[in-house]
């Protein structure tokens, strides 16, 4: 049996038949098998949208040799008794703990957060009456803020294959569409990561490891550059080795690290507001037309470089704006998409690059960066509480004094503010800059909505690290993910701490 690579040119709304009719008479084949190994929309021509595929086919009247996939990540086991302890359960904390576990390590996660399913509906009591939780919040809790995202897979580095196709292969074992292994932007959706963390989590308890839910990090016991033991909110833990995935959002955790001789240093990040548009809107800017048979709903992502970075990030097609505050006393947003995008809403962030130095107006240290986002994110909550401060583009644009509101899908109601007033003056100009650029680019882009503080893009400061993850001046310490500011988006913080987990297993081998 043989095999051949194709390229393919289907209709947006094809059947399995039409693709398998197209195989047969591309091949000039009758019996085969086939499996898509990319699949993207081609809109750049509004008369001609289609789905371009990269398919390989199997069969046995083509020549060579059988299809082998390339293997999946080569965990090396060996039994030990050796006790690691991962702080946070997100994708860079999940995997890492996973991997370790399958490596035959006695494997701990602690979750400041609750369970999945407590968190959800705790998250659905805030949205509905304003209390707010600490432990169940869309920062902290099992998976991670991902949990309740788009749950997009992208990455743009090239050499996380293994990995890679590792956490993929994960995903769909735990109930995600089978697309996400071709689709070229592949997205989960918020409500089949909520079954997916939770079949994840089941996974890891089979093969051994410990899950331990509200249970927070307080300190840590240092001697000689090792960590002898956590100190928990559940009690002390003794740990061989330690990796933290905290995520961003744990300034208290970050300042705790500080205090204990970590290395943190300020970096550039990116703050700015969420824009929403209706989707129909969205669509018709990207197809001509305001529903597309085969496709959910349309994407952007739009980046303006006339001066400072100006860019749109985390576009959720058919979702929602939602409160992402981690804390009783801030006002941030975020935005989240379920799978089938089918919600009257369009949102992305619209965020400006900035470094910290630039904010302050001098050299700054981690724990000024720390003090100013903190700072900014209390500002937005005593402007309006949990309501999101917001105006219309145009209004923002012109500097127009805002009088009443949009419609909106974010759940806690807007409050009129003038946004370029609210944000730092470099990030406000960059915006106005972009949002002029994008407004040609999307037609009717100009109609839409600025909502809140989208401040949570990446993290202000790094972690001085080794490149597998171990802190500057320790032996046992690792930082990964989005909290160590090394990493951003689901697959990058994975890739970063199964990276870290290798390391770990190369120590002990």
């Amino acid at each position: 049996m043989g095999f051949k690579y194709i390229s393919l040119k289907l209709p947006p709304d094809y059947s399995d038949e039409q693709l398998t009719n197209k195989i047969a008479q591309k091949l000039r084949l009758k019996s085969f098998t086939y499996q898509i190994e990319r699949k993207s929309l081609d809109a750049r021509k509004k008369r001609d949208i289609h789905w371009q595929l990269q398919v390989v086919v199997a069969s046995d009247d083509l020549k060579g040799s059988a299809f082998e996939r390339s293997p999946l990540l080569n965990i090396p086991y060996h039994k030990n008794d050796k006790k690691v302890v991962v702080v946070g359960s997100g994708p860079a904390g999940f995997f890492a703990a996973l991997v370790l576990q399958k490596a035959g390590f006695r494997t701990t996660i602690i979750e400041r957060g609750a369970n999945v399913h407590k968190r959800a509906r705790e998250i659905e009591q805030f949205e509905r009456t304003g209390q707010f939780s600490p432990m169940s919040n869309y920062a902290f809790g099992e998976g991670g803020a991902g949990t309740f995202s788009d749950g997009k897979l992208t990455s743009r580095s090239v050499s996380t294959t293994a990995e890679k196709d590792f956490m993929i292969a994960s995903y769909i074992q735990a109930g995600a569409p089978a697309e996400i292994a071709w689709m070229a932007h592949p997205h989960v959706g918020s409500d089949n990561l909520r079954l997916v963390v939770k079949n994840l989590r089941a996974a890891f308890q089979r093969d051994g490891g410990n899950f331990h839910f509200e249970t927070m990090l307080q300190d840590l016991i240092v001697r000689d550059g090792r960590v002898q033991q956590l100190v928990t909110s559940a009690g002390p833990l003794a740990a061989d080795e330690l990796v933290i995935a905290c995520g961003h959002s744990a300034y208290e955790t970050y300042r705790m690290l500080m205090g204990r001789g970590v290395l943190f240093r300020p970096k550039s990040f990116a703050i700015g507001s969420r824009v929403e548009h209706p989707q129909a809107l969205i669509n018709r800017a990207q197809w001509g037309c305001e529903r597309l048979p085969g496709v959910k709903a349309a994407e952007y992502r739009l980046t303006c470089r006339a001066g400072r970075p100006v860019y749109t990030f985390c576009m959720c097609p058919g979702g929602m704006v939602v409160p992402a505050t981690a804390y009783a006393d801030a006002n941030i947003v975020n935005g989240m998409s379920l799978y089938q995008r089918a919600g009257h809403f369009a949102n992305a962030a619209c965020v400006a690059g900035v470094h910290p130095d630039e904010l302050l107006g001098r050299e700054s240290s981690a724990a000024d960066a720390l003090d100013y986002v903190s700072d900014l994110e209390r500002q937005f909550y005593d402007f309006s509480g949990y309501r999101a401060p917001s105006c219309s583009i145009r209004e923002f644009l012109m500097q127009q004094e805002p009088s009443q509101t949009s419609d909106s899908s974010y759940p806690l109601g807007l409050q009129p503010a003038a946004l370029w007033r609210m944000l730092p003056t470099v990030v406000t100009d960059g915006i106005r800059t972009g949002l002029v650029e994008f407004s040609k680019k999307l037609p009717g882009y100009e109609s839409g909505a600025l909502i809140g503080l989208e401040s949570k893009t990446s993290a202000p400061i790094q972690v001085v690290r080794e490149r597998c993850g171990l802190c500057a001046g320790f032996e046992n310490l690792y930082m990964v993910g989005e909290g160590s500011g090394w990493a951003g988006g689901i697959i990058s913080s994975g890739v970063d701490g199964i990276r870290a987990a290798m390391a770990i297993i190369g120590q002990h081998q």
